[in-house]
């Protein structure tokens, strides 16, 4: 059988286009259109939108470099955390680099320890980069850094991690998620709701036990029992939830703090013949997808909707980066209910 004959690939070689392709395409002069794809200078709203067509058309890509010289900017925005694993930075990183994306910044992670020289170091690092502003985020909303930051010439906001006076934040919604929970298992019919949810030195527990509260009260109802702190973990659910067989109380359903949790009280009524969702109704708290669908059955819960908590901080940042006004205090932003079979409902 004779060789295949191997043909070179056809190269064909990228030519980048110039603010002067655009300008010529749009028939205005150079200055024009940078002042046009910059948003600055004052032309006829037509003027303005030739040149996005023409820089449209020409698949054009400022030269960021050359524009940070101009401006004294990187174009570089550094997030830092603590969260290591990712659970809740990945998803911040996420709606913050999309939102960053088309604006032409990048942004810079940085993930490890909040230990006070580490954090020096990494400080230094994000100021020799010259970033323009710095998120710092965490895995849990009443944790910062555990140094004072110093003067450090970039604006700073905070997402998912706790907020200094006169600092910019934002965190979940959790009390008026924990209602959005509770209201709906009551629109379900259940009457003896119970709460089981995390350590009692967390902030986020406490808020979403408040919000369980709050929701039975304004539907005249009384807890079942007092809410149940514990871990975030399958084990603390499991064991809670044997205990509350054992001790013959018999909610028709649960709101749990986070998913694990919830996890691990369906295990455990599982291997009691309780039925979920026929006997019990479970919702958790995260929407951790790869773990809420894998659970059986797949698992109703609240997502705190951290992607737009990062989009939110970017664009919070970048204007903060301009000069503009931002308001300090911490913003609180709605999370939704993601409704899956084990609350009884129809769900996806």
């Amino acid at each position: 059988m004779a060789d295949s004959v191997e043909t070179e690939p056809e190269i064909t070689t990228y030519q980048r286009s110039t603010i002067r392709d655009v300008a010529a395409k749009a028939n205005v002069s150079v200055t024009t259109a940078s002042r046009a794809l910059n948003g600055t200078g004052r032309m006829a709203e037509e003027t303005r939108e030739r040149v996005r067509l023409a820089a449209a058309a020409l698949d054009y890509r400022p030269n960021f470099i050359a524009r940070g010289l101009v401006q004294q900017r990187s174009f570089t925005l550094g997030l830092l955390t603590n969260d290591t694993y990712g659970r809740f930075t990945l998803p911040v990183a996420a709606g913050l680099s999309a939102a960053m994306a088309d604006r032409g910044v990048s942004v810079f992670l940085n993930a490890g320890d909040y230990e006070a020289d580490q954090l020096r170091l990494t400080l230094r690092a994000m100021e020799d980069k010259r970033v323009d502003g710095l998120v710092i985020t965490g895995k849990r909303i009443d944790r910062g850094l555990p140094i004072t930051l110093p003067d450090l010439g970039m604006p700073v906001v905070y997402v998912y991690a706790s907020t200094p006076e006169g600092a910019v934040g934002f965190v979940p919604d959790d009390v008026n998620a924990a209602k959005i929970a509770v209201r709906h298992l009551i629109g379900l019919g259940r009457r003896r709701i119970a709460h089981i949810t995390g350590p009692s030195d967390f902030k986020a527990a406490h808020l979403r036990a408040e919000g369980w509260r709050q929701a039975l009260n304004e539907a005249g109802q009384t807890p079942l029992t007092d809410a149940i702190f514990g871990a975030w973990s399958e084990t603390h659910g499991f064991e809670t939830a044997k205990q509350l067989i054992a001790d013959g109380l018999r909610p028709d359903a649960i709101f749990c703090g986070n998913d694990q949790i919830a996890r691990g009280v369906i295990d455990a009524f599982a291997l009691n013949g309780v039925r979920v969702p026929d006997d019990v109704a479970i919702v958790g708290f995260d929407n951790w997808e790869v773990f809420a669908a894998a659970t059986r059955p797949p698992l109703t819960t609240i997502d705190m909707g951290l992607p737009g908590l990062g989009r939110s901080a970017g664009l919070a940042l970048l204007d903060l980066i301009d000069g503009k006004p931002v308001a300090p205090g911490v913003r609180e932003t709605p999370c939704a209910l993601v409704v899956r079979q084990s609350c009884g409902a129809t769900g996806v």
